[in-house]
């Protein structure tokens, strides 16, 4: 390999450091849904009003994680991921310390501001740390987090409720979140922040992007169990994130430094690659969040139990994500994406057959 192929051990830390953060928020998606009756009963919550745990995270997770790009950018990537590091290390034990249904969602929810940072910033580290011929490497290492982690999140969550409690599925963050703190001190190099970039910033695009995506979440989380638009409130919601998306749509295409730059969805082959990674994410995260929920709801499973079912959704990855960058260099890449998608679409349709 030439000499810009080769890649410091120093950088690989910061890497790894990253996908470490990047695993953390994408396990904390899901990581509640095993033990959700357990933290219902404790904080004497409804079933109805134990829903907004992870309706909170999402929703603020959604939100930041397109601001990401360009705050990283204003305050440099070293700054923002050791603050944000930080914090969510804060947050997650905050929520363990909840004492109501109040405390837990406003925790959960500034949990998820932070969280929705590290997964974006591991990407980000990826293509800036590495050279092309190595960024495949970094990409198997990010799709461990992105499929792996929401696979065995009830599980871990499942183990540590019934053998400790709840609260240790918050308190497992600190150990690695300590990690990724140190990992971006000593590998991720200072850059000079841009604050100047405040004054040029992309706000009322920013402001009605926060608005409709967060009320479109809610809509979705918690349409199923408000009856759709029988509820006024989803109805309310429904016409808010239209409202609001559009006028987001309009002010980033009309725009001449957009925050988010939608134009790049021309490009077909950006088209396409986005439309297939939405709908495996849409796949993907719906089946980890109702397949736990079906275990404990139907069929009356434990966490431990849920966790050992769903934890056969990840054991697979480990065995062939390794693989996956040789596998790049030797097949065409549709072919990969082609056999990849039919065999997630064949699973789905199994799991759509479920019975009682």
């Amino acid at each position: 390999p030439s000499s810009s192929d080769q890649v410091s051990f120093k950088t690989w830390i910061g890497v790894a450091g990253t996908m470490l953060g990047a695993f953390m928020a994408v396990l904390d998606i899901q990581i509640t849904n095993a033990s959700l009756k357990d933290i219902q009963a404790a904080l004497g919550a409804t079933l109805e009003e134990g829903s907004w745990i992870s309706t909170a995270y999402l929703v603020a997770e959604i939100v930041v994680i397109p601001l990401t790009g360009w705050l990283s950018r204003v305050f440099s990537t070293r700054l923002y991921l050791l603050v944000n590091a930080g914090l969510f290390v804060l947050f997650s034990v905050t929520c363990a310390w909840a004492q109501n249904l109040g405390e837990m969602i406003v925790a959960r929810g500034l949990q998820g501001f932070t969280g929705g940072i590290l997964i974006p910033m591991a990407l980000t580290v990826i293509l800036t740390s590495l050279p092309p011929s190595k960024q495949s490497i970094g990409m198997a290492m990010f799709a461990i987090t992105a499929v792996f982690a929401p696979a065995i999140g009830p599980t871990v969550g499942g183990w540590l409720t019934e053998n400790f409690s709840w609260q240790y599925i918050f308190y497992l963050n600190v150990i690695p979140g300590a990690m990724l703190i140190a990992a971006v001190w000593y590998a991720i190099p200072q850059q000079p922040k841009q604050l100047n970039l405040l004054k040029e910033g992309d706000w009322w695009g920013i402001i009605a992007m926060a608005i409709g995506l967060a009320s479109l979440q809610v809509v979705l989380e918690e349409g199923t169990r408000k009856d759709w638009f029988g509820s006024s409130l989803i109805v309310r919601l429904s016409v808010i994130a239209v409202i609001f998306l559009g006028i987001f749509f309009w002010i980033e295409l009309t725009r001449k430094k957009p925050f988010i730059n939608l134009r790049l969805l021309r490009r077909r082959n950006f088209a396409l690659a986005s439309i297939v990674n939405v709908s495996l994410g849409i796949g993907l995260y719906g089946s980890v969040y109702i397949l736990p929920l079906y275990l404990a709801q139907i069929q009356g499973y434990n966490p431990l139990q849920i966790g050992e079912v769903v934890m056969w959704l990840g054991l697979p990855q480990l065995v062939i994500v390794p693989i996956v960058p040789k596998l790049m260099q030797k097949l065409d890449l549709r072919l990969l994406i082609a056999i990849g998608v039919s065999l997630f679409a064949i699973s789905c349709f199994m799991n759509s057959h479920l019975t009682t």
